[in-house]
């Protein structure tokens, strides 16, 4: 008998597509996507995967693996699992049940592994043709129809508890089947090794003020603060910077660095254009608002993720910071610096630095129990909505700038100042540059926080991380009301225009309604 034991771990066969057709479908995709230039990156990325704890490496059939968590798969999907499981966090991948007629088909998937391949077999001819090709081939007889004559745990559900209980003896290897991981969702080698992670206490109730913790943790000598404190600072400070953006468009209008640079006030600016003023209002509002929805997924992600540990947090807060501090450079294109903005962003700009430049500390974070199978599958689908969600948003934001960058204007908005470019360049050759830099503004800092939803969601899915759910509340109410508002007040309600703006409320209120439950469940 082997030295090892697994349990596979088997999911229902209610997947969308059926068990088979679904596996393979998100194998295939995940290891084309692998075999390209930088797709494995990518994906590990996009999954959110990092190191799995020291904890969960041990031996396998005299294999060293750095995860004792993987997968078993039949020789048809071998070799897309080979390429694609390891991305998302497999230490090792089991090929069972493997007869004469799979060796080929077992050699080519093994060729280029990124991870150990075994192959348990009772067939001399097998084990003799496989062995110089996989790490390891285990010739036992396997009675149950277990891939290795091991006992097996069969789960209706792809439950983390029962996969932590098995790998709690070192000489256990949990291997799951394709079925289970279409089940579970993405990242469920990440959600189990974070859950077999070591953590320290999780912050106590009372540890939520920053008086508190300045008390307790760090005093009051801002060299000692933690990055955490940092990135919330940047996000509070955002949310204020967007405020006070929003309460000048809706007074004055202008600045004084506005009037030098057209060489207009309001009255002039109404004077050219009668509908000119509402315009830069609604445009200004807009940018205001996404401000304000950057403020608040950064604090979130100070405060719910940094704080406690999460490597993924940290990630995605620099993410999504890359996008928005650059954008601060548009005005290079069109010679208009704005001291204010330059201003905030050089506050800005050393915290967020701090906030991202050192790991988060070790772990505080609590993993909760999967909980009731139908609140998990209907937080499933908000996850994916809200992705398609941020998905949207970021390509949303690339439009926006590249034509704030060319065009300036799409047709239905010189629909409303009925006019034309050429007309508005012939008042004041400065009032297309003006405009396009407030557009072009708007754009980046749009990619910027469809970068931070889009993360946040695919990384940070949780059961009972409620200050995920009230971080992405929170932005969508702040993103989607101003700029809804501002439009119906102004008399620019063309539907078009704002049909994007009215499907990411449906999905955002759809995606956040089916996963409170899942989100907010009491600990």
């Amino acid at each position: 008998m082997p030295d090892w034991t697994y349990h596979p771990l088997r999911g229902p066969a209610g997947a969308l597509l059926g068990t088979h057709r679904s596996r393979r479908a998100a194998l295939r995709a995940l290891a084309t996507l692998a075999s390209l230039p930088g797709g494995r990156r990518t994906i590990e990325a996009a999954f959110g995967h990092t190191a799995p704890p020291p904890e969960l490496a041990g031996t396998v059939a005299g294999v060293a693996v750095v995860s004792r968590l993987g997968a078993v798969v039949p020789p048809g999907a071998a070799r897309d699992a080979v390429r694609a499981l390891p991305t998302q966090g497999a230490g090792l991948i089991v090929v069972a049940p493997v007869g004469p007629d799979d060796v080929d088909v077992v050699r080519r998937a093994a060729a280029g592994r990124r991870c150990p391949v075994l192959v348990p077999t009772a067939d001399p001819a097998v084990a003799a043709a496989l062995t110089p090709h996989v790490d390891a081939v285990l010739t036992t007889e396997a009675p149950s129809g277990g891939a290795a004559g091991a006992a097996t745990v069969e789960l209706r559900t792809p439950a983390i508890s029962a996969a932590l209980a098995a790998l709690s003896d070192p000489a256990t290897a949990v291997l799951a089947t394709p079925a289970v991981l279409v089940e579970a969702g993405p990242g469920w080698f990440q959600r189990v090794s974070e859950a077999a992670t070591p953590t320290d206490p999780a912050p106590g109730p009372r540890e939520t003020g920053l008086r508190d913790l300045a008390r307790r943790e760090v005093g009051l000598d801002p060299r000692r603060w933690p990055a955490w404190w940092w990135g919330a600072c940047a996000g509070i400070g955002m949310i204020c910077a967007g405020l006070g953006a929003a309460a000048i468009t809706l007074g004055p209008v202008l600045l004084w660095y506005d009037r030098g640079f057209l060489g207009l006030d309001r009255e002039g600016l109404h004077g050219a254009n009668h509908h000119l003023v509402p315009f830069l209002q609604h445009d200004r509002i807009t940018m205001a608002a996404t401000m304000v929805t950057l403020g608040v997924l950064y604090t979130g992600l100070a405060a719910g993720g940094i704080r406690r540990g999460w490597p993924w947090a940290r990630t995605a807060y620099l993410a999504s910071g890359a996008i928005a501090f650059p954008t601060l450079f548009y005005f290079l294109a069109f010679g208009f610096v704005e001291p204010l903005h330059t201003a905030v962003a050089a506050t800005l700009f050393p915290m967020f630095v701090l906030a991202v430049r050192r790991r988060p500390p070790r772990p505080r974070w609590t993993i909760m129990a999967e909980g009731p199978e139908p609140q998990r599958r209907r937080a499933l689908l908000g996850q994916l909505l809200l992705i398609v969600t941020g998905v949207g948003l970021f390509a949303g934001g690339a439009v926006v700038s590249a034509v704030g960058l060319t065009h300036v204007f799409v047709p239905s908005d010189l629909a409303f100042l009925q006019t034309t470019s050429g007309d508005l360049r012939a008042v004041n050759p400065r009032l297309l540059p003006f405009i396009a830099h407030d557009r072009a503004g708007f754009g980046g800092a749009l990619m910027a926080a469809a970068v931070a939803i889009t993360l946040l969601t695919a990384w940070g899915w949780r059961r009972g991380e409620a200050w995920l759910w009230w971080s992405l509340a929170l932005a969508a109410v702040a993103g989607f009301v101003p700029p809804v508002a501002v439009h119906a007040i102004i008399g620019y309600t063309d539907f078009w225009h704002l049909a994007p703006v009215y499907v990411g409320i449906v999905l955002t209120a759809a995606a956040l309604a089916l996963a409170r439950s899942y989100l907010c469940a009491r600990r």
